[in-house]
């Protein structure tokens, strides 16, 4: 019991619990990217690229609340707008490459659109790990 609550509840600056709330954080994450997708696209009636834009922007903000508050103990960096806008430019990016791999498959090959997400969040999930490609954040927050 002692251990769940040092991984679940206890501020933390290991790297082997903040990986286990990251998982948690990153399933939160695609749940509201996903849940927000097919809302805006099925009840909302938004254009499936629109809707995976605003539902991926709405997960990438969970992430960034539950990472700087459950996951990170807090920031190295004083000023929290360039902390946020760190965070923003590689979420930027992602979406960018999210967009364009999800209309790839939608438009493109036929998809159907849940599961072009899925693969597309796969691959930017993935690409996001490239070794030292976020190595201000790991400087920011380490």
């Amino acid at each position: 019991m002692a251990k769940l609550k040092e991984v679940f509840l206890n501020k933390s600056h290991n790297n082997y619990t903040q990986f286990i709330r990251y998982g948690f954080v990153a399933t939160a994450s695609y749940a509201v990217n996903l849940v927000g997708l097919v809302a805006l696209k099925q009840y909302g009636h938004v254009n499936y690229l629109l809707a995976a834009t605003i539902s991926f922007i709405a997960g990438l903000l969970v992430n960034y609340a539950l990472s700087k508050f459950w996951v990170f103990n807090g920031s190295k960096l004083h000023n929290q707008t360039h902390e946020f806008l760190f965070f923003s430019l590689i979420g930027l990016v992602g979406l960018g490459l999210n967009d364009l791999i999800f209309w790839i498959l939608t438009s493109g090959l036929g998809l159907f659109y849940i599961f072009s997400n899925v693969i597309a969040t796969f691959i930017v999930y993935f690409w996001n790990l490239v070794p030292g490609k976020n190595t201000y954040l790991v400087n920011a927050y380490g």
